[in-house]
């Protein structure tokens, strides 16, 4: 089980194990802002402990990064596409990143110009661009909300949504 680990300021930091959460609020660096209603953690002395869900640091700490500086990874890349290729005629996995106006021809390495394709694809299109090739992409590349980089693989617990709201931007969140 996971648990959303703030600031103190209340933004989302990360998600973090349960025991690590347990772990932060022994050693009186966290505090318990929600826990499983249905959950408890039982000691082998008899005692009994809310199961954590989202905790709390007593004191701030650097974020690393903000939305749109975030360093472009494989991983919050394959999140952004849906791990599918982006060509608009493809079902294939998307396994390299392409640059739509390629890197030799003075393309940036930023989010607005890098997606997933997959191998097949990627070396179609060479340095051209896709315009060029007459290609179309299934979704306009953009810089993705914070919930990527913190939330990549793990399900949003209800006890979560009202701490997230207040940080991103993401329509996951806001439909939900």
């Amino acid at each position: 089980m996971s648990v959303l680990l703030l600031n103190a300021s209340y933004e989302p930091l990360r998600v973090i194990s349960w025991q690590r959460a347990i772990c932060l609020q022994l050693a009186e660096r966290a505090d318990l802002i929600e826990s499983l209603a249905n959950r408890k953690l039982h000691t082998s002395g008899g005692d009994e402990f809310p199961f954590p869900a989202v905790v709390r640091l007593r004191d701030m700490v650097v974020v690393p990064f903000r939305r749109g500086n975030a360093p472009i990874t494989r991983r919050g890349l394959a999140h952004r596409d849906g791990g599918v290729c982006q060509k608009s005629d493809c079902d294939r996995k998307g396994g390299t990143m392409d640059h739509l106006l390629p890197r030799s021809r003075g393309g940036q390495h930023d989010w607005h110009n890098v997606v997933l394709m997959c191998a097949e694809h990627n070396s179609a299109k060479s340095n051209r661009t896709i315009e060029e090739l007459g290609w179309s992409l299934k979704n306009a590349p953009h810089v993705p909300s914070n919930d990527t980089f913190y939330l990549n693989r793990t399900e949003v617990l209800p006890e979560w949504r009202q701490w997230l709201g207040r940080w991103t931007h993401g329509e996951q969140f806001a439909a939900s």
